[in-house]
């Protein structure tokens, strides 16, 4: 498998030794063990992997003089995916104040725990971090633009997960349903309470049909015979577990414009494709306008984060279906895009443009995408 060089890499190394533990979160199998090997590798310091008794006897407890054996003379520690280690808030707030001269970088697989357990102890002494499958952009740094232009369709069939790219088309298709199978939702069914597993594919079937759509809480409850309120935890779970992301509907509370609903994109297409089982090729597909838009979003969000542009995100659309497929909104500056994969005919709706003047707005196809990804 090729190791391609992370984005994030470079970002979290320049935070190396400034006086903040680094928390790295993303879904498994994207890369993050990869990433902090090479960091301890380069640093010379201490790998430990979070999911092995040994170490999680290790940390349980704030024992400092138990603690200090673990850390000896090392001057970075590189703990990963705890998620699993009870109280591990605490215990890296215990490490951060008592060794302030070690650097501690913790990475997880799941926000809706670690996010939990770890940002209220460690409030003002850490910076968090999120890694997806590898972006548009760091495979062509790794390949060239052309070789990686070339590869779109294959992209937008089979995602970019670093153990799927290199591999042929059957075995793409054997390792995503081996991710999606065996890795992707463990943290969500291992600490989500969940009661009924099979639900998470029946939520995600339906959700796979409704990319660029917004979500109907009261469909899916009545398709999977499941209550409102459980529908709105699974999502949550799957949301921060990294399977899917969202997106919320931008109001300034004109009378016609839609204020609550959601968009639900998948965080790597070639998890979407396994979950409905099609891989077709994409001339004899009907839904290639949700893939690019769903590729748009997650690679903008993959941009935003290893540029470390914090923005505000939304859709917009009334109830007359006008509609806007993507906002940014950063200092109360709007930018807008719709996302088409050859035609790239189109203009503004006039009610958001009278509405809210001062706006960007630009159409994104295959021919224009390195300017927004």
């Amino acid at each position: 498998m090729i190791q391609y060089r992370r984005h994030l890499f470079d970002q979290i190394q320049r935070q190396l030794y400034k006086g903040k533990t680094l928390l790295l979160f993303g879904a498994r199998r994207t890369g993050k063990t990869y990433l902090i090997k090479k960091l301890v590798d380069e640093e010379k310091g201490k790998y430990l992997n979070g999911e092995t008794q040994q170490v999680r006897e290790q940390l349980s407890s704030t024992n400092t003089a138990q603690l200090k054996e673990l850390i000896g003379n090392q001057k970075l520690i590189a703990l990963d995916e705890v998620q699993s280690i009870p109280n591990i808030g605490m215990i890296l707030k215990v490490l951060h104040d008592t060794f302030p001269e070690v650097q501690f970088i913790a990475t997880g697989s799941s926000s809706f725990e670690l996010i939990n357990a770890t940002t209220e102890p460690l409030t003002g002494r850490s910076r968090v971090y999120t890694l997806y499958p590898i972006s548009f952009q760091e495979l062509k740094e790794e390949e060239g633009y052309l070789e990686t232009y070339a590869r779109l369709d294959s992209l937008l069939r089979f995602g970019l997960y670093p153990e799927v790219l290199s591999k042929s088309d059957e075995d793409k298709k054997e390792e995503l349903a081996n991710i999606a199978s065996n890795y992707l939702y463990k943290d969500a069914l291992m600490m989500g309470g969940i009661k009924r597993p099979e639900l998470i594919n029946e939520i995600l079937k339906l959700l796979a049909f409704q990319i660029g759509q917004e979500v109907s809480l009261n469909e899916i409850s009545n398709k999977t015979n499941a209550s409102i309120q459980t529908i709105q935890r699974y999502l949550y779970l799957l949301e921060q577990s990294y399977v899917i992301t969202s997106l919320g509907s931008f109001s300034r509370n004109l009378r016609n414009e839609i204020g609550k609903s959601r968009k639900y994109y998948f965080i790597d297409l070639g998890i979407r494709n396994s979950i409905i089982n099609n891989f077709n090729l994409l001339t004899i597909r009907n839904d290639v306008g949700q893939l690019w838009e769903n590729f748009c979003i997650l690679e903008r969000m993959k941009k935003n984060e290893y540029e470390r542009r914090y923005v505000k995100r939304y859709f917009w659309r009334t109830y007359a279906q006008q509609e806007i497929d993507y906002i940014e909104e950063i200092d109360g500056k709007l930018s807008t895009f719709e996302f088409k994969w050859s035609d790239s005919k189109g203009k503004i709706p006039k009610q958001f443009a009278e509405a809210y003047p001062g706006y960007e707005y630009k159409i994104i196809t295959k021919n224009n995408m390195m300017e927004f990804v």
